[in-house]
């Protein structure tokens, strides 16, 4: 591996470089989650601004601010998993499993199920 200049994490240091094609699909992974951790942040401002009397003001808070602390969590996810993918690809490992998609799966389907209860109710 090249030295270059500037500061690297640790894992990124150790291996060699894969080709450029790969790292940057990674990123434009990375950038895929973000982008969905901003439609979730996004949907949550919506729920908390427009919801109106549709859903009680107690269970609209709650839901909103759920999905605002998954979104920011999302996003730390979405770093540990670019990281851990540029690594593998870097030393010859495995590619991780994406178990933040499951998270996701999980958390939003529940807040929809949650949603459609409250607005049928």
């Amino acid at each position: 591996m090249e030295k270059r200049g500037g500061w690297r994490p640790k894992a990124l240091r150790e291996g060699t470089d894969p080709d450029p094609r790969f790292t940057l699909a990674n990123e434009r992974t990375f950038l895929a989650w973000v982008r969905t951790a901003l439609g979730i942040l996004a949907a949550a401002v919506a729920l908390e601004t427009f919801a109106g009397d549709i859903v009680s003001v107690g269970l609209r808070t709650t839901l909103a601010c759920v999905l605002l602390v998954f979104a920011a969590v999302l996003v730390v996810f979405a770093l540990l998993r670019w990281h851990s993918v540029e690594r593998a690809m870097r030393t010859g490992r495995p590619l991780p499993l994406p178990w933040a998609a499951y998270l996701l799966a999980v958390t939003l389907g529940a807040a929809g199920v949650v949603l459609a209860v409250a607005i049928v109710r």
